[in-house]
């Protein structure tokens, strides 16, 4: 069955850390042999196996069929990522949706720098007190934790805060530690 498979491939993404899915998503732009911005079923096939994920050649081909929604024989970034985060119950989706309210101040729907700006102090950031690095570099540097790793454009949009939180969400079995974990790191 493709979902079994699919829940599989999450669970080996998911043993390497909360961040196993966004590297897996960093894996995608290697995996991407022909540039195309999209994979398809030989390049998927053989960046599973770069990434050390074992499912097989038919659990690999149920679970690209699955992720191929539009049926196009390649699937593009925003398939592979919305069918491996794994699901997540509306009372976390809706804390993460609040955080990233706080943090796009200027409520366009999309994080940049300017948001950052008396939000997050890099003052106290270790790169910033030695000189080696400006405050921009700095809230670049942040910014960046959240960014789409396929389209590194120093903006984040609640899609990608998403996605990164689905990852962090996945690790935590409580979703009353969750909640907490978030309104305490956000301030909410």
């Amino acid at each position: 069955m493709a979902a079994d498979a699919m829940q599989e491939l999450r669970q080996q993404c998911l043993k390497r850390g909360a961040a196993g899915i966004k590297a897996l998503g960093r894996t995608f732009r290697i995996m991407d042999d022909d540039g195309s911005k999209s994979l398809n079923f030989q390049e998927f096939e053989k960046g599973l196996e770069n990434y050390g994920v074992s499912v097989g050649k038919d659990k690999a081909q149920r679970i690209f069929a699955m992720m191929d929604k539009d049926g196009s024989g390649t699937i593009n970034f925003d398939e592979f990522l919305e069918k491996l985060r794994p699901p997540m119950s509306s009372s976390r989706r809706q804390v993460i949706d609040q955080a990233f309210q706080k943090f796009d101040k200027t409520g366009d729907g999309v994080v940049t720098i300017e948001d950052l700006q008396g939000l997050y102090n890099s003052k106290h950031h270790p790169k910033y007190k030695s000189g080696e690095w400006t405050e921009e570099q700095v809230f670049r540097s942040f910014l960046e934790n959240f960014d789409s790793p396929y389209d590194k454009d120093g903006q984040v949009t609640l899609e990608e805060f998403v996605n990164y939180y689905s990852g962090v969400s996945a690790s935590v079995d409580s979703d009353e530690y969750f909640i907490t974990m978030m309104k305490n790191a956000w301030k909410l």
